[in-house]
């Protein structure tokens, strides 16, 4: 199927690769199908988590254990019976990446990770209690520690040339 994109204009993804969120993304609740678009460079972290519905709507999305390998939480029952999760290794995990017009202050909302189910191409997104997580992570400086290449580096120029 077609989907237009601000980003990247008109693309085809396979019906079967498009997301359910049943509840939508807090503040976009209307917009429940969304696409997962890699990035090109295989070596960089960020892609991009795109409403199939609305075109202007996109997110810079991360794994969070590339940027914070500590990062540890539990999904509450309640997710896991939303999502129907039966398998820890049906689920993938992101956070929402903020890139800024300063881009050395881009930033990951850890506080409230997006869970996929893989194996039913259902998400969500859950508000974790407690203030263990921000929802204002700074990660330029992880980045750079992270980056055994110059790969890593090149994420500043990747999401402005996306952005």
């Amino acid at each position: 199927m077609l989907i237009n994109t601000k980003h990247f204009g008109e693309i085809e993804v396979q019906e079967n690769k498009v997301i359910k969120f049943s509840d939508g993304i807090p503040g976009l609740n209307h917009l429940k199908e969304y696409v997962i678009i890699e990035n090109s460079d295989l070596e960089i972290p960020f892609k991009w988590l795109q409403s199939v519905k609305d075109g202007e709507v996109a997110f810079v999305i991360v794994n969070p254990f590339i940027i914070k390998p500590d990062y540890d939480f539990e999904i509450n029952e309640s997710t896991i019976k939303k999502l129907d999760i039966k398998d820890q290794k049906d689920i993938e995990v992101y956070n929402i990446v903020v890139v800024p017009e300063d881009i050395t202050k881009m930033t990951v909302n850890l506080a409230a990770p997006i869970i996929i189910n893989i194996s039913n191409n259902s998400g969500k997104q859950v508000i974790l209690d407690g203030d263990k997580y921000a929802i204002k992570h700074y990660i330029m400086d992880e980045l750079r520690n992270i980056s055994t290449n110059s790969a890593h580096n090149k994420s500043e120029e990747v999401v402005e040339e996306a952005l």
